[in-house]
């Protein structure tokens, strides 16, 4: 099983933001202890996807941080990204397994124990659980129960991180489920100092 460090996960969101912003944006997020990766861009061109992925890898290597790309094997293959993080509509695990190969990185969504045990079978090597609350960002969510995400825990060998409108303030639900991280978009992406919030981020996980 591959080493990684899931505990604070970072999905850009470049909504609004020009590129020099974003970019910037995410630096900081980095240099706040992010531990872990992914850019999101649904409305993107391929070409266009590409060229930003490419950007942010430079800077996700800078702070020797895995870079996934969501849903898109053929941008992750395209900028040697570490890996992906596959939907429930997205490509198969085993698919994105076989085309990447056994040293990159596949996440997968999950929201039910028999997904989890699915997408572990299937070569996944960390789980995303949610949408523990309602979130701001564009993505459909249906909410998951945390006695849901402690069962999935449970169920899978694999690191599981709670993902949805999770903040530093109330991350206390968590408590005792057995997650090795958290995913995050708006408390970083969206926040006044992205530094500081990735910090408080972790501290906040730290003391659950």
């Amino acid at each position: 099983m591959k080493t990684l460090d899931t505990t604070l996960y970072l999905v850009t969101d470049s909504t609004g933001l020009t590129e020099p912003e974003f970019l910037a944006r995410t630096e900081q997020a980095l240099q706040g202890g992010v531990t872990l990766l992914q850019i999101r861009e649904k409305e993107r061109s391929t070409r266009e996807y590409i060229h930003l992925a490419a950007r942010v890898h430079e800077l996700a290597k800078r702070y020797n941080v895995p870079l996934l790309v969501d849903d898109r094997v053929d941008v992750a293959l395209a900028v040697d990204a570490e890996g992906v993080h596959v939907g429930q509509t997205d490509m198969p695990v085993d698919i994105a397994r076989r085309l990447l190969g056994p040293d990159k990185i596949v996440g997968a969504t999950a929201k039910t124990v028999p997904q989890a045990l699915e997408a572990w079978q299937q070569g996944a090597d960390y789980l995303g659980v949610g949408a523990i609350y309602p979130t701001t960002t564009k993505v459909v969510t249906v909410i998951t129960s945390t006695e849901t995400l402690a069962d999935i825990c449970a169920a899978v060998p694999i690191p599981v991180n709670a993902i949805g409108g999770l903040n530093h303030s109330n991350l206390g639900v968590l408590k005792g489920t057995g997650i090795k991280g958290i995913c995050v978009v708006s408390a970083i992406m969206k926040a006044a100092d992205p530094k500081a919030a990735a910090q408080q981020l972790r501290e906040a996980f730290r003391g659950l």
